[in-house]
C-alpha cells in the first residue's frame, strides 16, 4: 500500500491528529498543577512513583547501552573488507552514498568525502552524489565544482545535482533535495543497467564521517540478511568530529543522543532511522522517494517503507559508527541557540504521529499489533521526551507550597522529600555510566587541547538535570505547541564549527 496524503477535504481530520501529542502534554500540566493544589498527598504519592518509575526506566536502558557497547566493541574488532571480499554476493553489491549540503563550508565538504575515500573498498561500485541546493550561497564559488574535479576520479561516478529553489508544496530542506536528487540517481542507474536490489543507499549528512569500514561492514550485513530489501540500517551516530571544542552543556546533549539511540538498538521494534543511515534502492523507488513536504525526512521515509510494504518492513541495527558535528559556535550563547534549534527541529519528529495514524487507519493489510506497538512508541516517546524532566521537578516542589495544614499528620508528606532526595540521587547511576562510556568511546585528545579536559568530561555529567529541561522538554513542548497551534516548523540547518576552520 502506498502512503496516503491528506487532501483538503480531509484537513480537518488530519490536523486533529496534528493536534493530540500537544494537547496531551499541556492537558497534563493542566491536570497535574489542579490535581496537586487539590489533592497534595494524592499528588506526593504520584511523585514518589513516578521516581521509582525513572529510576527503574533508567538502569535498563543503561543495561540496554552497555550491551550495543559491547557490540560495539565486538564489531570494531572484525576485518570487514577481508570479509565482503570473501563474500559470494560481495562482487555485486553497489553503493550510492547521497550527501546533502546548504552552506557547509568547502573544508568541511572535503573530510566527508576524505572519509568516503579511506571507506569505498570498492570504488569501481560506489556512486556519491552531491545534493546541493540552488540557493547555497556557495554556487557561485566553485566549491561544488573543485570537490568534483578532486574526487570524481575515486569512484564510479560523482553527480552533482542542484536543487531548484521555491518549488510549490515543499519545505526548504533535506527532504526535497534528496528526493530531487533521488530521481536523477534513478535515471544513472538504469542508464548503467543495475539492479535495484543489489544497490544500497546510505544518506549522510554534510558533516558526517564515516568510519572506515562502514560501507563493507553494510554490505556483509546486507548480504546476509534473508531479505535485505525490506529493511533499513542504523549505524550508530556519534557527534565526535569537533567533541573536544565543544562547550561541556553541548557535549552532554551529544552523548545522551548517542547513549539514547544505542539503547534503542537493542529494541530493534521500536527502532526508527534517524539522521545517517543506509536503506535498498528497490525500497526507495517503490515508495517514490523521500516525501518533500516534511521536516523529519530521515524517520519518515522509515514509515514510507513501513506504510507501502503494510508493516512488512523493519530497522536493523549497525554497530559501527558514523560521526557528525557537536554543537558548536563562535560564543557560548550562540552555542546555546543552534542546540535549541538542533533539538527543536529533532522533536518535530512529531509531525510523524499524524501521518503514521491516518495511513494505519486506512492500511487494512498491516497486522493490529503492529500498528498500535508503533503508535505507541510514537505517541509514548514524544510524550516522556516533553513531560517528564518538567513533571518531576513540578511534583518535587509543588504539592508542599499548598497549605501546610493539610498535609499535617502526614507519614508520606513528612518522609516523602528525603525519599525523593534519596530516588534521584540513585537515578544518578545513568549519569555514571554515561560518564565512563564517555571517556571509553572519546577520539583522540588534540594537541591543542588542554589535559584538563578529560576531567571536564566526567564532570559534564552534573549539568545531565538542566540539560535534559533546556535541551530536552522545552524544545519538544514547543515543537509539539507548534503542531497544535498550525504554526509548522521550517528545516533548521545546523551551523557547522570547526577550529581548523579557525586557524
Amino acid at each position: 500500500m502506498k502512503p496516503r496524503f491528506p487532501q483538503f477535504s480531509d484537513r480537518q481530520r488530519y490536523r486533529f491528529f496534528e493536534m493530540v501529542p500537544g494537547l496531551l502534554v499541556w492537558g497534563t500540566f493542566a491536570f497535574t498543577i489542579f490535581a496537586t493544589l487539590t489533592w497534595p498527598t494524592k499528588a506526593i504519592v504520584f511523585a514518589l512513583v513516578l521516581d521509582i518509575y525513572w529510576f527503574v526506566r533508567i538502569c535498563y536502558l543503561m543495561i540496554f547501552v552497555l550491551a550495543a557497547y559491547r557490540r560495539y566493541r565486538r564489531t570494531l574488532a572484525i576485518d570487514w573488507r577481508a570479509r565482503v571480499e570473501a563474500h559470494p554476493k560481495g562482487s555485486q553489491l553497489w553503493h550510492v552514498i547521497f550527501v546533502p549540503t546548504v552552506n557547509e563550508s568547502e573544508t568541511v565538504l572535503r573530510e566527508t568525502f576524505q572519509a568516503l575515500v579511506v571507506a569505498s573498498y570498492a570504488p569501481e561500485r560506489t556512486l556519491v552524489v552531491l545534493a546541493t541546493e540552488a540557493r547555497s550561497s556557495l554556487q557561485s564559488t566553485g566549491v561544488y565544482q573543485r570537490l568534483k574535479d578532486e574526487f570524481s576520479h575515486t569512484f564510479a561516478g560523482l553527480i552533482v545535482t542542484i536543487h531548484p529553489a521555491g518549488r510549490p508544496g515543499e519545505v526548504a530542506g533535506k527532504g526535497a533535495n534528496i528526493a530531487w536528487a533521488g530521481h536523477q540517481v534513478k535515471t544513472w542507474i538504469d542508464e548503467h543497467g543495475l539492479r535495484y536490489p543489489d544497490v544500497i543507499v546510505t544518506t549522510i549528512d554534510a558533516d558526517s564521517i564515516i568510519h572506515p569500514d562502514y560501507l563493507a561492514y553494510l554490505a556483509c550485513v546486507y548480504a546476509d540478511h534473508p531479505r535485505p530489501t525490506r529493511t533499513s540500517y542504523q549505524p550508530i551516530p556519534l557527534f565526535h568530529n569537533n567533541i573536544w571544542e565543544a562547550l561541556p552543556w553541548m557535549r552532554v546533549v551529544a552523548y545522551s543522543t548517542t547513549f539514547w539511540l544505542m539503547g534503542d538498538t537493542q529494541r530493534p521494534d521500536r527502532l526508527f532511522t534517524f539522521s545517517s543511515h543506509s536503506m535498498p534502492f528497490q525500497a526507495l523507488v517503490d515508495v517514490d522517494f523521500w516525501q518533500t513536504d516534511v521536516v523529519s525526512e530521515d524517520s519518515r521515509i522509515f514509515l514510507q517503507c513501513l506504510i507501502r510494504y503494510d508493516g512488512d518492513y523493519e530497522v536493523t541495527p549497525l554497530y559501527l559508527p558514523v560521526s557528525m558535528d557537536a554543537i558548536h559556535a563562535p560564543t557560548w550563547l550562540e552555542s546555546m541557540k543552534n542546540q535549541y534549534k538542533q533539538i527543536r527541529r529533532w522533536a518535530y519528529g512529531a509531525e510523524n504521529f499524524p501521518f503514521m495514524v491516518w495511513n494505519f487507519l486506512a492500511d487494512r493489510a498491516m497486522p493490529l499489533g503492529k500498528k498500535l506497538r508503533y503508535i505507541y512508541y510514537q505517541l509514548e516517546g514524544m510524550y516522556s521526551w516533553a513531560v517528564a524532566p518538567i513533571l518531576i521537578m513540578l511534583l518535587g516542589w509543588l504539592p508542599f507550597q499548598v497549605d501546610p495544614s493539610r498535609l499535617e499528620g502526614s507519614f508520606i508528606a513528612q518522609n516523602a522529600p528525603l525519599a525523593l532526595r534519596w530516588i534521584m540521587i540513585a537515578a544518578m547511576v545513568g549519569a555514571i555510566v554515561s560518564a565512563i562510556l564517555t571517556l571509553l568511546m572519546l577520539p583522540k585528545r588534540p594537541v591543542q587541547s588542554r589535559i584538563s579536559g578529560w576531567v571536564t568530561m566526567i564532570l559534564q555529567w552534573l549539568f545531565l538535570p538542566v540539560t535534559m529541561l533546556i535541551f530536552g522538554s522545552i524544545p519538544a513542548i514547543e515543537s509539539q505547541s507548534r503542531l497544535l497551534l498550525g504554526r509548522y516548523l521550517g528545516f533548521w540547518v545546523t551551523d557547522k564549527h570547526r577550529q581548523a576552520e579557525k586557524a
